[in-house]
């Protein structure tokens, strides 16, 4: 059983770097052409659909699909044992921890809204393209919306970015406070510039570039 746990924690942290750390990198990318303009996205979406639709099918459900729900099933598992007390001993680590786990609760109930709309209902079942103007049109169609979606990238960036702190610990590839205090503050670099340009295309939206 001790062995089943170690190796499942690793599984679980690996494949929330890889798999899961990779497709919201790319997601952040591709919207960020969204600062360029109407033209510049839909060029990026456009050569996504290039893609021959059984093979973008298999990536999704094998790079994307499988590692997320195995990933949120045993991270809920993970969290149903966690012991959050961050008021009571409140220095960083022990907030990060918390917030790993509460961000993942957050996201668990936003992915599903997100992906089972835009994905789905959208794409999937009314057969629409996702393109700027459809995006534009679902970020500004209400503030609820907007702080929602906000809330909902922010929090998938902290988790990704905190993550890989807890990957490096938890593969023992940094050991010591002074190699997991520099871990951990490039970790937060990179989720503060992730953040920002998230924050930049999702407010293009409302004065969007000709």
């Amino acid at each position: 059983m001790i062995n089943t746990t170690f190796y499942a924690r690793r599984l679980h942290s690996l494949v929330g770097l890889l798999a899961l750390g990779g497709f919201l990198m790319e997601h952040i990318l591709t919207n960020a052409s969204a600062l360029g303009g109407a033209e510049a996205l839909n060029g990026k979406l456009a050569m996504m659909e290039l893609i021959p639709k059984p093979i973008f099918l298999g990536l999704e459900i094998g790079a994307v699909a499988i590692p997320f729900l195995f990933h949120a099933i045993y991270g809920i598992y993970i969290c149903m044992q966690a012991k959050n007390n961050p008021t009571k001993y409140g220095y960083l680590n022990n907030w990060n921890f918390a917030f790993q786990r509460w961000t993942a609760w957050f996201l668990l109930v936003f992915l599903v809204w997100h992906v089972g709309y835009l994905r789905c209902y959208v794409k999937g079942v009314l057969g629409t393209p996702i393109t700027y103007e459809l995006i534009q049109s679902y970020i500004t169609s209400s503030p609820i919306v907007f702080v929602l979606y906000l809330i909902g990238m922010l929090a998938a960036i902290f988790h990704f970015t905190n993550g890989i702190t807890t990957f490096l610990m938890t593969w023992g590839v940094v050991k010591g406070p002074r190699a997991q205090k520099m871990t951990g503050l490039f970790s937060m670099m990179l989720c503060v510039a992730l953040s920002l340009v998230t924050i930049a295309f999702m407010v293009s939206y409302f004065v969007p570039m000709h």
